[in-house]
């Protein structure tokens, strides 16, 4: 159940006129001449009393009658009263100008808004008085300092939490517990973060070794548990090809490496010295640094 306090007077501003015509003029319902008589103007239309509390009058929602243009009219959350319908569903005292409770769309005295009517603490099972600070959570409510953290057992009060299961944690107990920690500062990864080689980290951490640029997203290459952008290997950290001299990443045309003897070359590079012929995967003869076919090397 919930309440609500309030302490207005529920009163609204009426939204018609009430005159007397001197000019010739119909009611806009049964069109009676309204000269010379009293009649209501309600949203640019000109009416008879008669008409307006058959047509246009709300309804009051204690007593069901039209309020009519001698009555004074109350109003809350879209329901309406005569000022004297307006009382404790309880008690029926006048409420016109004295607080009241909102309750199961019922009006309420303070008064009759008994302990057994009231919230109860689910942590000390007092009452939680209308209008008094606390916590509500799947459908329980708390005073504010009984809504502790099942681990440190502090208020959290009014302050963020995570449940789990029955249990609630306030923000530092649930980061020691659940959350995960970056592999590399060590440190509780609370929002985002991503993973890598089923490790997580935080975004801000898997940068590249080098120019420390973030490689969420992009390319880039593992080398003994140190991680760099496509550049800086290039620059830095790839081997160079003995054929071209340009670096060996592994990455597009260049991803198939022959290796021989502690030197790397592209595959597309790995060909005869004198007659161009492709060696990868074949025999090939290595004469002053440089790789012949068989047939080449023996005209050597």
């Amino acid at each position: 159940m919930s309440f609500e306090r309030h302490s207005d007077h529920c009163s609204g501003p009426r939204l018609y006129t009430v005159g007397t015509m001197s000019d010739r003029l119909d009611c806009h319902y049964c069109r009676a001449a309204l000269q010379g008589k009293k009649y209501v103007e309600k949203e640019g239309h000109k009416c008879c009393v008669k008409c307006f509390e058959k047509i246009c009058a709300n309804t009051c929602a204690e007593c069901r009658k039209p309020i009519g243009v001698d009555s004074k009219e109350l109003h809350y959350k879209s329901r309406y009263w005569h000022d004297t319908c307006f009382r404790c569903a309880k008690c029926y005292h006048p409420l016109a100008n004295e607080q009241f409770v909102a309750k199961d769309n019922k009006i309420l005295c303070a008064k009759c808004t008994t302990r057994e009517d009231s919230l109860r603490c689910n942590g000390c099972h007092k009452q939680i008085l209308p209008g008094g600070r606390n916590v509500e959570y799947k459908g329980s409510a708390w005073h504010e300092e009984c809504f502790i953290c099942s681990n440190c057992k502090k208020a959290i009060g009014a302050g963020s939490f995570f449940p789990k299961g029955t249990d609630v944690f306030c923000v530092t107990c649930h980061e020691e517990k659940f959350a995960k920690h970056c592999v590399k500062c060590k440190n509780p990864i609370t929002t985002g973060g991503i993973t890598y080689q089923d490790q997580p980290w935080h975004g801000d951490c898997f940068v590249c070794e080098t120019c420390h640029k973030k490689l969420a997203g992009q390319r880039f290459t593992a080398v003994e548990d140190q991680y760099y952008c496509v550049d800086c290997y290039k620059t830095f950290v790839a081997k160079k090809c003995s054929g071209c001299n340009n670096p060996i990443t592994g990455f597009g045309k260049g991803s198939n490496v022959v290796n021989y003897e502690g030197h790397a070359w592209h595959e597309y590079c790995f060909t005869c010295k004198k007659c161009s012929l492709s060696l990868a995967n074949k025999r090939f003869v290595r004469h002053n640094e440089q790789i012949y076919c068989p047939d080449c090397a023996k005209k050597l």
